[in-house]
Formats: C-alpha cells, structure tokens, sequence
C-alpha cells in the first residue's frame, strides 16, 4: 500500500517542496530510503522504528520503501522522521491521512516518540506560503518561531501519539497564535552602553557616524585603550530592526541552528565576533550542508573582527566579496547557495606586535622590519573596503576616575536614528537604505562639493595616494557627516571630517 505526504527541503533559504512516499510490500522485511538523502536521513529507519514500537503502535515486519521527491535534490537533517512514520502508520491502516493530505509535515523524532525540533523552520514556512499551503504541523518547541507567520493554520505536536490523535480526529490541538513582533521588540535591552565608556570622544563620534551610514570602520590603538568595549557598545546606537529584517535574520539563524526557542525571533541586531583561530567555512560558510557561517549569522547587523592582523590572511581576504556585494555564494560539489551577508564590519588592531607604535605615552620596541611585517598581513585591497580607519590612545587616568557617566546609547542613537531617516526618504523607491551602499550615480547626484571642498579632497587624494574606491567611501562617509548635522549640502567641515577617517592610510600603510 502507498501512501504520500508533503514537507520541504532548503537550499540556502529557499523552500522546497517535498513528497515523502512510503511504499508497503509483502515479502523479505527491509528498510529502503531513496531519494538523494543525507546521513542523518539514512539513520531515520532507527527512530522511526523505535518511535513507533514505544509510542504503543504495530511496527510492520515487510518491505518498506521511501522515496523523498523530487530525487534531484538533495536533502538534509531529521525533519522528515515525523512525515514516514505516520505515512507507515497510514500505509498499515494505523492512521487516516485523508484528513491530512494538504498538511506540511516537520519533526524529529526520538526512540520514545517525542517530537523533537527542527532547524529552519521559519524559512520552510515562509515558503509554504509561497506554495499555496495553509496547514502545518511542526513540533511544538518550534512554535514560537512559528508564532510571527501570518497566513498559515500552525499546529504544534509534542509527541507521534499526539500527531496520530490529532490527524485521526480524536484530539484537538489550538492553532500557534499570531505573536507581536513590536510588542516583543519593545522588551530588548543591551549589555553595554556608551555612558560607562570612558574618554574616547573621537572614536565614540566615529562610530556614531558609522551607525549613521552604515560604514565599516577599523580601529587602530594599544591595548586596553577600549576598542573592544566601544565595539560592544555599538549595536546600541543602531536604528532599531523592522519586521521584515528581523525575519530574514531569523531565518539564517534558524538554519544554522543558534536560534533560542523561547525567543522565536531575533529582536536585537546580530552582533558576531568569533575568535581569531575562526577557520574561513567558519567565516564564510559552507562544510557539507553549506551552511551560513558568521558573515551571514551578521547579517543586518555587526561582525566584529578584534585584533584583525591574527586572522589567516587567507581568512579575512574572503570578506572583500561580501563588503561589496552584501552577499556570499557557498558552493560544494553538491550544493552552491546564496546567503545574504549584508553587515557593518567593527574591526580592531594593535599598530605593532607589542602595540605601542605611535602611542603618545609608552615606547614602542618593534623594530621597523616587525611592524611592517604585522601591518602587511592587512591588504591594500581589503583596507580599501573599511570606510573609516580611527586611531584610538589610552585613556587618561583623570577621565577614568571622573564618576560622571557620559552620553549614553539613547541620546547618540536618536541622533542616528533621524540621520536614517534623511537616507530613507532619499533613496526611497530603490534597495538602497544607507548613504554605504550608494552606488556610483547617485555619490554622483547627492555628494556634491563645494569648490572648495572639492581642492581639498584633490589634495588628500595625492598626498595620502588614495584610490578611486577610497575616494568614493571619503564621499559617502561626509553625506553621512551632512545627514547627522541635517545639512542638504556637504560643507567643507564634512569633507575634512571625512578625510581624516582615511589618513591613517598613509601613516601605517603607504
């Protein structure tokens, strides 16, 4: 006896639409499942077995076939152990799938039954909608992800006995009820605010002016002169997520399997900062089921790279494709997705090996050799594509023992938050939403200069011997300057604002 069910398969974040059949035939018991499937798929025939004996059910002791259609594409994970179980179950006579035939069907399953969650959810039934499907059945720890889709009748089961009854029609289980993503949005809070960081005044508007953008921005400074806290205080000046934002974060997040349940979405703008001994399919993805790595897991939000010359070079050079495009192709002999990586990169440095080059209070003892050495490991290209370089020095003690607290994240942030608003309504009607992502024409159409303005950008470009994208980046960096000031023109104070953003170019680099 035949019977067939639906559920999805991902590539990338794109659903699939999956028909799982189960096929019963008299004669030698055996276990086939075909279909281009993965390892955790093929151990399936396990938990599915052992699901259905110690969930009080008849296991039958023939010739089971299962097929995962369409056969060209290549499946992964455990969620189809819930969809051949009650297909076994229909096939025997066990369960009545007529009421179920329009159903999506999710779940892993345990040796006791339990219905275990599942990665990617939100993407599948974002994509569910896609395809005209309107029920679910997912397992019930997946339900507050489920809770912000709109459009589907969700219905979350803890266990294949609770699934049975319910599609046999013997037990009622309440749809996910719509949840509200402005009211959750409203209970975020931070770790780290700007008001506890002391000194730094340059580096603090530096970064303001990066939150207002959406500028990459390298900090250059000894130790313990607060990069790293500056950069952890930085997601608290961003504007604040929309709901589309937020559901294509999550969706990455769901994929890759860091999304906390109890949350179901993520309110907070990503902030990733992984170690620099991070691997580069770490960093950029990939590994047998090409998934999203930390670029992506950034996405809409902040990768933070602290003490960037230790990263293999061959590591951080993968970040110039992603800086420009705001995506990233992972592609494997059996798989190649696209994942959005569209993130603001905060990185850090010392400017030698001991971290004193340049200081105004401690002596450096490098040699001239060992930190042109330690700054080479920095490309021309990849520092091209960093907007703004910011020197950083130690803070004074005065400042550190002053109990005053300083601006905090709110008042900076409301700043940013007007200066985006300028951008939106400027580029409203294109997929631009951030004075970093202009392209060529429109620097051209809203970053014009005074002529005074326009010597003094000629000169830096000469004597600091930038480039043509560096010239472009010193434009968008003074519109943002303007837009936080909320003046339509570029005034000449903008343009060497933005300069001196670009000078450490020509003390460490050039």
């Amino acid at each position: 006896m035949l019977s067939i069910l639906n559920s999805f398969c991902l590539k990338g974040l794109q659903g699939i639409p999956v028909k799982v059949e189960i096929d019963i035939n008299n004669g030698l018991p055996g276990y086939d499942i075909v279909g281009l499937v993965g390892t955790a798929i093929k151990e399936s025939k396990e938990r599915v077995r052992s699901a259905i004996k110690n969930s009080m059910f008849q296991y039958p002791i023939v010739k089971i076939t299962v097929n995962l259609a369409p056969a060209n594409v290549k499946k992964e994970g455990p969620l189809y152990d819930l969809a051949i179980a009650l297909g076994i179950l229909s096939a025997t006579g066990q369960v009545n799938l007529d009421n179920a035939k329009d159903y999506i069907i999710l779940g892993e399953l345990s040796l006791n039954g339990e219905v275990r969650k599942v990665n990617g959810v939100l993407p599948i039934l974002i994509s569910a909608l896609e395809h005209n499907f309107k029920k679910v059945i997912i397992p019930y720890d997946n339900k507050n992800e489920a809770s912000f889709i709109e459009g589907l009748d969700i219905y979350p089961v803890k266990n294949l006995k609770e699934a049975v009854a319910f599609i046999n029609g013997e037990l009622n289980i309440e749809k996910v009820l719509l949840n509200s993503f402005e009211e959750l949005k409203q209970n975020k809070t931070y770790s780290y605010d700007f008001k506890y960081v002391k000194g730094q005044k340059m580096a603090k508007r530096a970064l303001e002016i990066a939150a207002a953008g959406g500028h990459n921005l390298l900090m250059v400074g000894p130790p313990g002169s607060g990069k790293t806290m500056l950069a952890k205080c930085f997601p608290s000046i961003l504007p604040d997520l929309t709901f589309d934002e937020a559901l294509e974060i999550t969706k990455i997040h769901s994929i890759a399997g860091v999304l906390d349940v109890n949350e179901g979405i993520i309110t907070n703008r990503p902030f990733r900062s992984p170690h620099h001994t991070t691997t580069t399919v770490a960093l950029t993805g990939g590994g047998r089921d090409a998934k999203p790595g930390e670029i992506s897991l950034a996405h809409n939000g902040v990768l933070f790279l602290d003490e960037l010359p230790e990263y293999s070079r061959h590591t951080i050079e993968t970040l110039r494709q992603p800086l420009e495009d705001g995506v990233i192709t992972v592609s494997r002999v059996e798989n190649s997705v696209e994942y959005p990586a569209n993130f603001t990169l905060i990185a850090s440095m010392n400017p030698c090996p001991c971290g004193n080059f340049g200081s105004r209070d401690k002596e450096c003892k490098c040699t001239p050799a060992n930190i042109q050495k330690y700054l080479s490991k920095l490309s021309g290209p990849l520092m091209d594509r960093i907007d703004m370089h910011l020197e950083v020095d130690s803070v004074k003690y005065m400042d550190l023992k002053n109990e005053k607290l300083e601006e905090d994240s709110l008042t900076i942030k409301k700043r940013v938050d007007k200066a985006r608003k300028i951008q939106l309504e400027r580029f409203k009607n294109t997929s631009i939403f951030s004075n970093s992502k202009m392209t060529d024409n429109m620097v051209k159409k809203y970053c014009k200069l005074t002529e005074t303005g326009d010597m003094m950008l000629q000169s830096a470009f000469e004597n600091l011997n930038l480039s043509a994208r560096a010239y472009n980046r010193i434009l968008k960096v003074a519109r943002t300057i303007a837009d936080l000031e909320n003046s339509e023109d570029i005034l000449d104070e903008h343009i060497i604002e933005a300069i001196s953003y670009r000078s450490l170019d020509k003390k460490y680099w050039n």
